[in-house]
């Protein structure tokens, strides 16, 4: 697999403080197995749809316990280079370029709005095996009580491109490169609780998002939006039962006519 474009989501991974429970939980509801923990890299596990890999499950740095989340990251070709953007461009540098090995070089950081993403410089781990099919990452939303931070920064220390949704009734922006849209960015509206951080939701595809909600809270998960239907398929989203939220989506379910979408000077 060719190394992805500056800025492309290539891997998400969640911190649990139950693993096993985790494991558990995302076989039932997307299908994923499971390979075995590596004890050299704090225990981290990938998961696998199809024997492909598409994410990765992990026990939290003993005394940083905390909320599960899952994180998406970014390709860098140079992590050093990239985190200097995220400093200048007002983000903070959360880990420093970290070398795994021969896989690749990882860090983490954080928006001026409060976002935290990953960064990925791929070795001979280059991220997802797979995209797009059921199991596997579809795509991911920014969610920012502060937009206006986020479309200054991303596009500064990415090379992306912003277009604007036409519809009066939400403020979402894509950010593209080469004219493919590759990330989302939602304004977090007063339906948000004001305890709820900004974060970046994840979706990964399933081929029917109202068995796997029915499954996820049969589970223990908590359904927090929809199944609703959109000229962009069929999601929901949900928190799994360690506070973990991430969203599913049928993309070939779809409902409606695709908004006017127009670029952004």
């Amino acid at each position: 697999m060719a190394v992805r474009p500056e800025g492309t989501p290539c891997w998400a991974d969640a911190m649990f403080t139950d693993v096993e429970a985790a494991k558990s939980f995302y076989g039932e509801v997307l299908g994923w197995t499971f390979g075995n923990a590596s004890s050299e890299y704090g225990s981290y596990t990938q998961a696998y749809a199809d024997g492909k890999a598409v994410a990765a499950v992990v026990p939290p740095v003993p005394g940083q316990e905390g909320e599960s989340q899952w994180c998406l990251y970014l390709a860098a070709t140079d992590a050093a280079a990239t985190a200097a953007r995220i400093r200048a461009n007002g983000g903070d540098v959360l880990l420093e370029p970290l070398q795994v090995g021969d896989f690749g070089t990882m860090c983490l950081a954080r928006d001026p709005g409060g976002v935290v993403f990953g960064v990925w410089q791929a070795g001979v781990h280059e991220g997802f095996e797979a995209v797009g099919v059921p199991g596997a990452y579809s795509w991911a939303e920014i969610y920012t009580r502060e937009p206006e931070k986020s479309d200054a920064f991303f596009p500064a220390v990415f090379p992306y491109g912003v277009k604007q949704i036409q519809d009066d009734t939400i403020d979402f922006r894509a950010y593209d490169i080469g004219g493919d849209s590759l990330l989302g960015r939602m304004t977090m509206t007063d339906e948000f609780p004001a305890e709820v951080p900004p974060y970046i939701n994840v979706y990964f595809d399933v081929p029917d998002v109202d068995a796997a909600v029915a499954r996820a809270v049969e589970l223990g998960g908590t359904l927090k939006f929809g199944p609703m239907d959109s000229p962009f398929g069929r999601f929901a989203a949900l928190a799994d039962p360690q506070g973990a939220v991430f969203s599913v989506i049928d993309v070939a379910t779809t409902e409606g006519e695709v908004p006017e979408i127009t670029g952004v000077p």
